[in-house]
């Protein structure tokens, strides 16, 4: 079969599109951004489209002799790069229209559970939206609404459990309803097996796990997985939560994706749990495997160790170090301005002493700023590399007597270096 997979790049629509491809499909991959991706996975045909603002027509040339799509695409919430309901309702219509228009004999959507019982959000709300549209349509469709979904692959929720369980002390949100989590290669095979011809649709499906569990729960036995002994549980303040929710907000305006935004303040509280779970099974023959069963299956390994200890450590490194270089752009242009000066006319700058240190600590808050924007984030590390390497050299020239004392202001520029790669390695988001 000929398959486009929508959003193949993500956690779920990369594992679909490898599974399609073992199972002997022709996969065409839809991305918004693919560079990457088409050089690990050349044998799917890939293409750069981006679904919020793609119109019908757009995509006339992937759908043509297609017979089946998978659309996987999603996101959170909205931010300098995501438009939940561009993602998540227009253009999931648009496309329904070209697949109708193109002859596609089935389409699979990929949900979020509890949509057609609540939708207090943007997301829960743009989701349902999409399914309704999908079911008046003239296309054959599957429905599938996977629960918060865990795998090796580690994104959003599932990264943030580990992050959690690398923790000594716990810290529990207020007002978290049960999660039934379930584990991506069972939602895979789910996919594999409704591209079918002959699986029976239209039909919708949640994809949940057979226990119910309390954040609490899940965390613990992440923990478990990674050999770290019971941490104790702290239960937030209400306040407290809100403000770590309006910080994630705050981040996402900036370009970041953390997994605590207020989106997912709202919608954690209804949980993540099925009321059907035995419809799954009975349509698919799929028996959903249990955490504990999910993570034996798969020893931690020393990377998920690293991991889980990085993924708590990587937002305080960018803070801290785009922190550190605006704190040090306003001290020079600042109350340090007179310090600078004194320095460079020692070293024998004259009557560039001033406007060099305006010059340096200008350079110093807009490489901050540019650290703290997740699109110009990696420029802002070169420009720190490159930056504190041009102080040692300069400092070494000017004023050689830096580098003996006490406080040791050109050593202290090396840890400084050594944290810029770090933040670089630490940098992709998946």
């Amino acid at each position: 079969m000929r398959i486009t997979v929508i959003g193949a790049t993500g956690l779920i629509g990369s594992a679909v599109a490898a599974r399609l491809l073992t199972d002997g499909h022709e996969v065409i991959g839809v991305a918004r951004a693919i560079g990457e991706a088409s050089l690990a996975a050349p044998r799917i045909d890939w293409r750069r489209i981006d679904l919020a603002i793609a119109e019908t027509t757009d995509w006339a040339g992937v759908l043509a002799g297609c017979d089946c799509v998978v659309n996987c695409a999603g996101v959170l919430q909205d931010g300098p790069a995501d438009d939940v309901e561009a993602v998540q309702d227009a253009g999931p219509r648009r496309l329904f229209a070209a697949c109708e228009q193109a002859g596609v004999s089935r389409f699979v959507q990929l949900s979020a559970i509890g949509v057609d019982r609540q939708t207090p959000t943007a997301f829960s709300g743009s989701k349902r939206a999409a399914e309704l549209a999908l079911m008046e349509s003239a296309l054959d469709w599957v429905i599938l609404r996977p629960s918060v979904v865990i795998g090796r692959p580690a994104y959003g929720g599932s990264a943030l459990f580990r992050g959690l369980a690398s923790l000594p002390l716990l810290p529990v949100m207020p007002q978290t309803g049960p999660l039934q989590v379930v584990a991506l290669d069972d939602v895979v095979e789910t996919v594999a097996r409704a591209v079918r011809p002959d699986f029976a649709g239209p039909v919708a499906l949640d994809l949940a796990g057979p226990d119910r569990l309390s954040m609490p729960d899940v965390v613990a036995a992440f923990r478990r997985w990674l050999g770290r002994p019971k941490a104790r549980e702290t239960v937030l303040p209400l306040g407290l939560a809100t403000l770590l929710y309006r910080l994630g907000d705050f981040a996402g305006r900036l370009g970041w994706k953390p997994p605590l935004r207020s989106t997912a303040g709202q919608e954690i509280v209804r949980g993540a749990t099925s009321e059907q779970p035995e419809a799954w099974a009975r349509t698919t023959g799929i028996t959903p495997r249990s955490l504990p069963a999910m993570l034996a299956a798969e020893p931690a390994s020393v990377q998920e160790k690293w991991f889980a200890d990085l993924y708590v450590l990587k937002p305080l490194i960018f803070v801290i170090f785009a922190g550190f270089w605006i704190a040090t752009g306003l001290v020079s242009i600042g109350p340090g301005y007179q310090i600078g000066v004194d320095l460079m006319l020692e070293g024998g700058a004259g009557p560039l002493s001033g406007p060099a240190v305006i010059a340096g600590g200008l350079a110093d808050l807009a490489i901050g700023i540019a650290i703290a924007i997740r699109r110009t984030s990696r420029w802002g590390l070169y420009a720190a590399l490159a930056i504190s390497l041009f102080y040692a050299l300069a400092g070494s020239i000017l004023l050689p007597r830096l580098w003996i004392e006490p406080l040791g202001p050109l050593l202290k520029i090396w840890p400084i270096i050594m944290l810029n790669l770090v933040a670089l390695a630490l940098l992709r988001d998946r």
